[in-house]
């Protein structure tokens, strides 16, 4: 049976039939009315709803069951176009330069750390909504490559070299306590 909850997610609710698949078949898992959502998770719930209906308006749709790692990609491609950092390319004469002295018409991306939280949220959302870890599509290794080049491209076009934050060593003081 298929009906609306208050936020107009389209979900189907249990009936007598096993699903196809172990991939998730609907929408996101609501907390009691009562209870206010963390930012992240509405952050999270905000990215699923996005992405479902990025998929319902592929032509043609997609179910969630059958999506895979080629539509996260393709997702990730189309935001692009939304964002709101500028991104030199290579014949720019800023490219490579941290402060660039005027404006140019280099275009405006999503930034590689907002792409890399949304993958990660989408994950997340993606489990909690009935997915497994084998068959998780945001997970997948051509995901992290992708998302690997953006991050090395935009850190060269914009003159900041990419170093992996080193983690801190815990004290033996801290651990005791």
């Amino acid at each position: 049976m298929i009906s609306n909850d208050p936020v107009g997610v389209t979900t189907a609710t249990p009936s007598s039939e096993p699903a196809p698949s172990s991939r998730p078949v609907a929408g996101p898992a609501l907390p009691p009315p009562s209870q206010q959502l963390s930012r992240y998770e509405s952050q999270k719930r905000r990215d699923w709803n996005t992405f479902g209906q990025y998929l319902r308006n592929e032509q043609p749709p997609v179910e969630l069951g059958k999506c895979d790692y080629t539509h996260v990609l393709d997702f990730i491609r189309y935001l692009d176009q939304f964002g709101k950092t500028k991104v030199h390319v290579q014949t720019c004469v800023f490219y490579g330069k941290t402060e660039p002295a005027r404006a140019c018409t280099c275009p405006l991306r999503q930034a590689w750390g907002s792409l890399d939280a949304l993958v990660g949220r989408l994950r997340a959302a993606y489990e909690e909504n009935g997915g497994t870890q084998e068959t998780n599509p945001f997970a997948n290794g051509a995901i992290r490559a992708y998302l690997r080049e953006i991050r090395d491209s935009q850190a060269k076009a914009r003159g900041i070299p990419y170093s992996k934050k080193k983690k801190r060593r815990k004290t033996r003081e801290t651990q005791l306590r």
